[in-house]
């Protein structure tokens, strides 16, 4: 095994769980986040000894993927029934996951566009410059995805009987 070889593997030990939470995040579906982060590791594979920074690359990478799954159409998935997670998630009885679980299914109703600007900018904690260059695009469009995708939740959040105005004021950002 040549030596570009191990660090890619140890790249891929150490980034794996954190590459698939945010293909997660980004498309919502765990078999599609897979795909998604399988396709992205298998460029960085074939360019690993070129990639000047292979976090950054791979978390584009997975960001683009994760949404270029979300639009391939139905007939192309392929349909696993055995390994399927579950849709259905029993309620906790701690508040604090019931709040990430109604956070997490607000996240999944905003257009998949402004959620990967979001999961990027709140979640991984990337700079509108690093947001936009992860995504190949413009300042300006991550500051409107940005607002937008923070409205669209405080709307849909707000119309969820669930939350209170105290729960609502922690998903704020400013």
């Amino acid at each position: 095994m040549s030596d570009n070889e191990a660090e890619f593997r140890e790249f891929v030990a150490a980034r794996m769980d954190a590459l698939r939470g945010l293909a997660y995040l980004t498309c919502g579906d765990w078999q599609l986040a897979e795909d998604a982060v399988l396709a992205a590791l298998a460029r960085l594979y074939v360019r690993w000894g070129r990639v000047d920074n292979p976090d950054a690359y791979a978390r584009t990478a997975v960001v683009r993927a994760a949404i270029d799954e979300t639009r391939r159409p139905w007939w192309r998935r392929e349909q696993s029934l055995s390994h399927a997670m579950p849709d259905v998630v029993d309620d906790d009885v701690t508040p604090a996951v019931d709040e990430r679980l109604r956070l997490r299914a607000a996240l999944l109703r905003v257009p998949v566009h402004h959620r990967a600007v979001l999961v990027l900018r709140f979640l991984e904690g990337l700079s509108v410059p690093q947001t936009a260059a992860a995504l190949r695009c413009p300042e300006g469009t991550v500051k409107a995805y940005t607002s937008r995708g923070l409205d669209a939740l405080r709307r849909i959040l707000g119309a969820d009987p669930g939350i209170d105005e105290r729960t609502e004021a922690r998903y704020e950002v400013v």
